[in-house]
């Protein structure tokens, strides 16, 4: 028996455990679940090796209805005395709390589950030193395509989760995960970034994303300060992943009743330009954050939010499923549904293309501090970082800095007009759910001037 398949086993027994305990004491639904988890990480700075790290953590997330008053927590002491604290408490929490009346329950199992395409590869959980080999790959690539410094880290990542529920649900799932981030750097200004991400190591391409990012920076030498207006913007992959993102969240249906979506009271209508199709896949091979099942232990599946820009469907677990006559779209989150890996469909047009039809422009390789104005009618602002380049008359002619994109999300969907044929998954600090994306062409987008 290897690791992972030990931790699996202790981890079933764990949750039975206290799934036992929650409803000896009173509880009518309870959903326990136990994740072990090893990660290495490799930060560098200044193109050298700054930190090493490796750590083994474990968890136990509990959930429990008593009647409908609701109460969650995590644990991290697997041990039985812990966890008999911590159902304690639960029932302490759970006898002070108001009930919740829009609460319908859990999903009825069992089921059986069907385990998407690379999610786990050994070769991973085995690279040891070899990782540092890979890293100084990334490196050499990076300044032989022009990049003075970089910047980032590389995180490999090998998992088990064990489910249970009260409902006959028991689900087991264990995964790999490689990252990669760099920031390349020629000067001051002249800066690119790029990541990658996979979870099977034949599939992580560090060094790809290290020369993207040092060709950016070598490109965005000597910007000069941009002029605020209405600009026709090509959004690379990366911030167009983190604009996605926000999407995805708004879709959910926590925050549709809490009014903090642009998409509320909007399923059915046009909410995109015909361009627009947007998937949340959990059964995406390779998905960063693809599953067999949900936090309740639902199969995941696919669900398509948007078609030709036309919203038709918010995401669910099953209580709010069935609150809204509907079924579940297998998206628990037992407070707050989310997406899995959000995957943007592809257009025909390659980059050259796109630029030929700009006659005054920019291309926007990366974002940051997004923020939101107001979310229930999608108001936000985001700061361009990196390389962000000018065109005109259907070329580019130089790098540009000091602009920030000021705008509205339902505003950037209707205006996308050509969409790329090449799509890129985006995970990292700005961009937490998984986005398979092509860069897209948005007219008419208001761009201000930023404050340094």
């Amino acid at each position: 028996m290897d690791e992972i398949a030990g931790g699996m086993e202790e981890g079933k027994k764990t949750a039975a455990y206290v799934v036992k305990l929650l409803k000896k004491r009173g509880a009518s639904d309870a959903v326990v679940s136990v994740t072990r988890e090893d990660v290495s990480q490799l930060k560098f700075a200044n193109s050298r090796v700054s930190t090493t790290q490796s750590w083994h953590s474990e968890k136990v997330s509990m959930f429990a209805a008593v009647g409908r008053k609701l109460v969650s927590t995590n644990l991290r002491d697997v041990s039985e005395k812990a966890a008999l604290d911590a159902v304690d408490r639960i029932m302490k929490f759970a006898a002070a709390a108001v009930p919740n009346k829009e609460y319908l329950g859990i999903a009825d199992g069992p089921f059986s589950y069907r385990q998407p395409d690379d999610m786990y590869d050994k070769e991973i959980t085995r690279l040891g030193d070899t990782a540092v080999d890979i890293l100084d790959g990334a490196i050499n690539a990076a300044h032989a395509n022009g990049a003075r410094r970089t910047a980032g880290v590389l995180e490999t990542t090998s998992f088990c989760i064990s489910l249970l529920t009260s409902n006959s649900v028991e689900a087991e799932n264990r995964g790999t995960k490689a990252y990669f981030s760099m920031r390349a750097f020629v000067d001051k200004y002249a800066s690119g970034h790029h990541t990658c991400n996979s979870r099977v190591l034949r599939k992580f391409t560090p060094e790809m994303s290290a020369e993207r990012a040092a060709i950016i920076a070598k490109q965005a030498i000597r910007p000069e300060p941009g002029i605020p207006g209405n600009y026709d913007v090509i959004f690379s992959p990366l911030p167009f992943a983190n604009l996605l993102e926000s999407v995805g969240k708004a879709a959910s249906i926590f925050n549709v009743e809490s009014k903090l979506s642009c998409l509320g009271g909007k399923l059915g209508k046009r909410v995109g330009s015909e361009d627009v199709c947007l998937i949340d896949d959990g059964t995406l091979p390779n998905g960063f954050d693809t599953a067999p099942f949900d936090e309740e232990g639902v199969p995941t599946q696919k669900n398509v939010i948007i078609d030709e820009g036309l919203l038709k469907t918010y995401l669910h677990n099953t209580s709010s499923a069935r609150r809204h006559n509907v079924k579940t779209t297998a998206n628990a989150g037992l407070i707050a549904p989310n997406p899995f890996n959000l995957v943007f469909g592809k257009g025909s047009f390659n980059k050259e293309e796109m630029i030929r039809q700009v006659k005054r422009g920019l291309i926007v390789t990366n974002v940051w501090y997004t923020r939101f104005q107001n979310y229930e009618t999608g108001d936000f602002s985001t700061i361009p970082r990196d390389g962000m380049f000018l065109i005109e008359n259907g070329k580019v002619v130089g790098p540009v800095k000091e602009l920030r994109i000021s705008d509205n999300l339902i505003r950037i969907l209707q205006n996308i007009s050509a969409v790329g044929n090449g799509s890129e998954q985006v995970f990292g600090w700005e961009v937490e759910i998984p986005t398979l994306t092509p860069p897209v062409l948005v007219r008419d987008v208001r761009i201000t001037k930023s404050v340094e």
